[in-house]
Order: structure tokens, then sequence, then C-alpha cells
């Protein structure tokens, strides 16, 4: 029979928490509507989630059910920050953020902390470090003859604009 102690709770839960802070802080400071405290009880949430489940293995209940349920209420919530105006999709990256984010809290939920640190790593610096590198390739593609191209998330061209 597998049982967390108190102490292997806090620092999962600790860490789970941290780490959606980090990516919280991140968020916050581009004034985006997910920012520090959602991430942290986004986090905070799956790695509950996931020990709670993982606690639950002895009583016969298989764990994957458990994540299979996070992922998708987390991509519900996700989907709730897409916003579309017209031809402009807005919220994207904040729902991805929020879709990895709580895979990082099921990753130290699970007590797979490299994991976990090295996931929000790679997300802050997605976040952080690649924003001038895509803004770039956005002028760049406007600068083409024809002007911009279009992106996979674009609503297609109204051939019958007459209607």
């Amino acid at each position: 029979m597998h049982q967390t102690t108190l102490y292997q709770l806090m620092i999962r839960l600790l860490l789970a928490a941290g780490l959606g802070a980090a990516i919280g802080i991140e968020r916050e400071y581009r004034q985006k509507a997910a920012g520090l405290r959602t991430n942290i009880l986004i986090a905070l949430g799956s790695a509950l989630f996931t020990t709670v489940s993982v606690e639950m293995v002895p009583a016969g209940v298989d764990p994957s059910r458990v994540a299979a349920q996070i992922v998708t209420g987390i991509g519900f919530l996700g989907g709730g920050a897409i916003l579309r105006s017209g031809r402009s999709v807005h919220g994207m990256t904040t729902a991805v953020t929020i879709w990895v984010n709580a895979a990082v809290g099921m990753a130290a939920g699970a007590g797979l902390f490299a994991m976990a640190i090295v996931a929000t790593v790679i997300t802050l610096a997605a976040l952080a470090l690649l924003r001038p590198v895509e803004a770039y390739l956005e002028r760049r593609a406007a600068m083409t003859p024809g002007g911009p191209r279009r992106r996979a998330t674009d609503p297609p061209y109204e051939r019958n604009s007459d209607k």
C-alpha cells in the first residue's frame, strides 16, 4: 500500500505552487488575464488531484483516469480564454499556458520534480525569450510581396462578400 507522508505531500504541493507562481509572474508582468493567482491555483489543483489519484490506487482506482479528467477540465478552462474577433484570434498563448501549467502541477503531484522544473524553465523561455523572435518574423512576413501570409488560426476567406 502506497501512502504519501506529510513531508512528501508538502514538497509536492509547494513545488507545484512555486512553479505555477513562476509562470504566473511572467503572465502577470505581461498583464494577461490568467496571472499569478490563477496559475498558482491551476498547478496546485492539478498536483492535488494527481496526488489523490495516486493515493487511491490501493482502492482499485486507475490513477490515469483522474489525469485524463484533469486534461479535459483544463482544456475547458483554456478554451474559455480564447477569443475570436473578426479575423483575429486572441488568447491562444494564455490557453496553452494554462494547459502546460496543469501538466507541471501533475508532474509535481506525481513526484516527478525534475520533469516539472525542466518543463517550467522551457515554458518561461518560450514565453519570455521567443516573444521578440515572433515579433521579428511577423514584421518580416508583413514586408513580403502580397502582404502577410495567412496563419493556421486565421478564418477562411469569404469568397462571396456581396451576400
